[in-house]
Formats: structure tokens, C-alpha cells, sequence
């Protein structure tokens, strides 16, 4: 028995003195974090390319490094199927708005539904002042005839605090946030009202976390997103809805 414990002992003595070798991740991490500490990093994963790894660095951004952190590049990784490319980057994106989306509390949007019932329904970040936000808004009557439930997420494009901020905050703190946001696209004027704790900021800080570089930005069920102004019937199409 005494035998047994000098064996163990030895052997756990020798375990606390040996340096285990760090995993890929942990490589990376310290070698990225080493060059630069302003990094934000969020998650380390293998990619589907083999010694290949995602990096995700703060709110929609990513990068791809080798396995012992050396090398690193930016830009989509794509797997070359027989029916032609797949943008894997653009797969992991589509599930990340996705998730985000979900996250969202309803009451938090402006939600034009369809009388009978959503077949379908599309999430749109839009700013008041843009020509082709205000073009798309004519057409929800349409959308909702067919079915499609419009989801409204604010994204004044100067930013927090200017004139385009103020308008689109108003809508969303006015009494009836519908017929607000309606006034301001078909160009008319509504009263100043930015009340505190309104969501414009925070759906503005969202957008950008999901990519979105202009209005309208129209982001599917499944998380695509379609950059810039679609007829309704192509909207439409997209959903599988005609």
C-alpha cells in the first residue's frame, strides 16, 4: 500500500511539473492577442477546411487563421461543390442574423402584418430620409396583400443624435408608431418626440453587428440578407411565397 502511494505521489509530482501543450485555440489566441491587444475576440473554431480556424473579432467580423496562429487572412471561405461554389463565411452570417433576430422583442419593431394571416415575413432596417426606404414603404399594402408580414428595425444612416435620428425615434415613441413612420416616408412632417428608452440606438448598433452598409437592408427568415431596394413581387419570390 505504501508502494502504491510513493508511485502516485511520484507520478502526480511529475504532472504538476510538466507544461500540457496549448490547444490550437489557445495558440491563437495568444499569438493574435500578443500582436494585438486591442483585438476583440469572441469565439475560436475550426473552419471546415482542415488546420483552418474562425476567428470571430467583435460584431460581424472574422478572420481565418492556421492552426499555430502564424498566419491569418481575411475575406470568405468558399468549399467547391459539383453545383459550383458555396460562400461558407456567408452561411455562418446567415445564421448568425438569424439568431439575432430571434433575440428581438416584437414590440421593439414597427410590424405592418397582413390581415389574414403572415404567410412569410421579412425584417427591414430603414431610415426615413432614404429615397428607396420610402419607395419600399409603398409597397408594404402590396407585401401584406400577399401575405408578407413587413418587420421594421430603425437604421438612421448619419447616425445617433442628427436630424435623421430624431424623425425615426419620434416614430417609434409617437402614439400610433404606424401612422408616424408612414407621415415621415411619404415626406410629411410629424411632432419631435424622442422619448427615453426608445430602441433606435440600439437596433442602429444591431444593424452594424449584422453588416448592414445602406437602407433599406431586407434580412429573410433564414438569415439572408439582401442589400438595397427589391420590388415586392421579387420579395415575394425570395420567400417562396408566389
Amino acid at each position: 500500500m505504501n508502494s502504491l502511494r510513493k508511485i502516485l505521489t511520484v507520478a502526480l509530482l511529475a504532472l504538476a511539473g510538466h507544461a500540457f501543450p496549448a490547444t490550437d485555440e489557445e495558440t491563437i489566441r495568444g499569438k493574435l492577442l500578443q500582436a494585438r491587444p486591442d483585438f476583440e475576440i469572441t469565439s475560436i473554431t475550426p473552419s471546415a477546411a482542415a488546420g483552418i480556424y474562425e476567428v470571430r473579432l467583435g460584431p460581424g467580423q472574422m478572420i481565418y487563421s492556421t492552426a499555430d496562429g502564424k498566419y491569418f487572412f481575411l475575406g470568405d471561405l468558399f468549399s467547391v461543390e459539383t453545383s459550383g461554389l458555396v460562400n461558407l463565411a456567408e452561411q455562418q452570417r446567415d445564421e448568425q442574423r438569424k439568431e439575432l433576430l430571434a433575440a428581438i422583442d416584437p414590440s421593439e419593431m414597427i410590424i405592418f402584418s397582413p390581415e389574414k394571416g403572415a404567410k412569410a415575413s421579412i425584417t427591414v432596417f430603414t431610415d426615413v430620409d432614404c429615397f428607396y426606404c420610402q419607395k419600399l414603404h409603398r409597397e408594404v399594402p402590396e407585401m401584406n396583400a400577399m401575405g408578407i408580414e413587413v418587420r421594421y428595425l430603425a437604421y438612421p444612416r448619419s447616425g445617433i443624435g442628427g436630424e435623421s435620428y430624431r424623425k425615426i425615434a419620434s416614430a417609434w415613441c409617437a402614439d400610433d408608431p404606424h401612422a408616424a413612420i408612414t407621415r415621415l416616408k411619404n415626406l410629411e412632417t410629424i411632432a419631435e418626440n424622442v422619448c427615453s428608452g426608445n430602441p433606435v440606438a440600439e437596433q442602429f448598433a444591431l444593424g452594424q453587428r449584422m453588416g448592414v452598409r445602406g437602407t433599406p437592408a431586407l434580412v429573410l427568415e433564414a438569415g439572408q440578407m439582401l442589400p438595397g431596394y427589391l420590388p415586392a413581387t421579387e420579395i415575394a419570390q425570395r420567400l417562396g411565397v408566389l
